[in-house]
């Protein structure tokens, strides 16, 4: 319940405040399922809001919408009110937003593959310090040629890309082995199955957008649907450390403030840090001590204090811890170890009262006005405000419908030119190159076919010829074979009667004389 510079959180000896001033410190909510901790979230969020700083919080189980819808007045609720002596307490809702990483009810969140970057994509996808080696390659090769790395698609495309040129490559970047690119395209299956193939992508959250307040100057709660997020833990866990650096990044130096910008509730936190690599969780430890001067306060919620990396929990200066069971060794030690972080009240023994707090009940410690740890309180926490169940879907669809302009900002994908379309353009480019190639060669053979084919009608025709001339030529020979012959015959033919004729004549000149002869010489021959 916010009161002027601080939220009034509960009820123990003494009012137990969470000053705005002190909130950046960093919080933890602790305690054993079913003891109360959302309930607290709740009242620490709505302080936050109408303190008007704006809050971030995952939806886990579905009960935090009831956030944006005011409480139900009930006979429980009054005896609560008077028994606190609650004065000018309302039952109210806080500004709500509804967002969704999965495609269900609330505007949608996407982050681009770039955003997230190789170190934390590689913790998502659970790479050997080897594939993770290759995928700080992709991105490389990826910046050096300006291809995008928006959604999973232009990742797939350059991890194929990268493989095929490997060669080319190995003597600038290192080895690009096809064993890896094949591990890492295995996992991506595995995180599209989860839901990554509708989270990465484009328009890309604008986490400026998380830092506003309505028209009445409350903050807005911003809340993140993770119902079924929740089921796909690394793509939960990823996101929220993502977010955290992305604060880390681009907030500038702010500096002791009155109240914080931005307060970041991390539900389930136990999921962030489990099977933590050492260089991510420095990371951690670096943003939860450094973000505190941007001006953002981080909370932890989680079932034990044992769940938070002991580096990480000594940051965490404001802490509300629910009662812990303790049936097994480890159980009991982390209840010493939780009663330990307090700052002792002779009243009691931390250890003991942690065993015995009922629902609702906790111990708080905040820090005083000079940031010194307030001496412990066992203390009834206040009831919200606002519904402590779900809200109903009359009071989400007209939160949803107040977001309009958002929705109208995030609510379509976009799919720009990027790597997979870069890649797929060069392939297309290249198979038509090659098309035209099988082409042209096909045009060269055409027309070495016809050449060849010409070539031996040529060839065909000149053998014909030729062996037509020879033809021609030896009907020519037996032709004049057979002139000379018939010329032969007609001489011979002519000499016969030219024989015969000058036989005739000399016969009869043989004859005349012989008459001539032997009249002359008989006398015989009348005058």
């Amino acid at each position: 319940m916010f009161q002027g510079d601080r939220i009034w959180m509960g009820v123990g000896d003494v009012h137990v405040d969470l000053l705005l001033n002190q909130a950046n410190r960093h919080g933890l909510i602790a305690g054993a399922s079913g003891t109360g901790k959302t309930v607290t979230l709740k009242v620490m969020a709505e302080g936050f809001s109408k303190a008007g700083v704006p809050v971030f919080m995952a939806d886990v189980k579905g009960d935090v919408t009831g956030m944006a819808q005011a409480g139900e007045d009930s006979d429980n609720i009054k005896k609560r009110v008077e028994k606190f002596g609650l004065e000018g307490f309302t039952l109210e809702g806080c500004p709500c937003r509804f967002w969704d990483m999965l495609g269900g009810q609330g505007i949608p969140v996407r982050i681009t593959v770039s955003d997230m970057g190789p170190t934390l994509l590689s913790r998502l996808l659970g790479l050997t310090e080897a594939q993770e080696g290759v995928l700080n390659i992709i991105f490389r090769i990826a910046d050096d040629k300006q291809m995008l790395l928006i959604d999973l698609k232009d990742l797939r495309a350059m991890l194929n890309y990268a493989s095929e040129h490997a060669k080319e490559y190995e003597t600038v970047y290192g080895k690009v082995s096809s064993q890896s690119v094949g591990a890492i395209l295995r996992e991506l299956i595995a995180i599209e199955d989860q839901g990554g193939d509708v989270f990465f992508g484009e328009p890309a959250l604008d986490l400026s957008d998380w830092f506003q307040c309505a028209p009445n100057g409350q903050g807005y709660v911003n809340i993140l649907n993770a119902a079924k997020l929740i089921q796909s833990p690394q793509i939960y866990a990823m996101f929220l450390l993502w977010m955290l650096s992305e604060l880390f990044d681009t907030l500038p130096e702010a500096g002791d403030l009155d109240k914080p910008k931005f307060v970041f509730f991390f539900d389930e936190a136990h999921l962030l840090f489990n099977n933590m690599p050492g260089e991510l969780l420095d990371k951690i430890i670096q943003v939860v001590k450094l973000i505190r001067s941007k001006g953002v306060g981080v909370y932890f919620i989680t079932q034990s204090p044992s769940d938070i990396p002991d580096e990480v929990l000594a940051q965490l200066s404001n802490r509300i811890q629910h009662g812990l069971r303790a049936y097994t060794p480890a159980e009991q030690k982390a209840v010493r170890a939780a009663a330990s972080s307090f700052r002792a009240n002779p009243k009691f023994k931390s250890e003991d009262v942690i065993l015995e707090l009922g629902t609702g009940e906790a111990l708080a410690r905040f820090l005083n006005e000079e940031g010194q740890p307030c001496v412990v309180e066992n203390a009834k926490i206040l009831p919200p405000q606002c519904l402590m169940a779900a809200a109903s879907q009359e009071c989400m669809d007209k939160a949803l419908a107040d977001q309009a302009s958002l929705m109208e900002k995030y609510g379509t994908a976009v799919d720009r030119e990027s790597a997979f379309e870069i890649i797929s353009g060069e392939a297309q480019k290249e198979a038509e190159e090659e098309k035209l190639e099988e082409e042209r060669a096909a045009l060269e053979a055409e027309k070495a076919e016809l050449e060849k084919q010409k070539a031996e009608a040529e060839a065909k025709a000149a053998k014909e010829a030729e062996k037509a001339a020879a033809k021609a030529q030896k009907e020519a020979e037996k032709e004049a074979e057979r002139a000379v012959k018939a010329a032969e015959k007609q001489k011979q033919e002519l000499f016969k009667d030219v024989t015969k004729a000058a036989t005739s004549i000399l016969g009869q000149i043989g004859r005349d004389a012989s008459k001539q002869i032997m009249r002359g010489l008989f006398g015989t021959r009348k005058r």
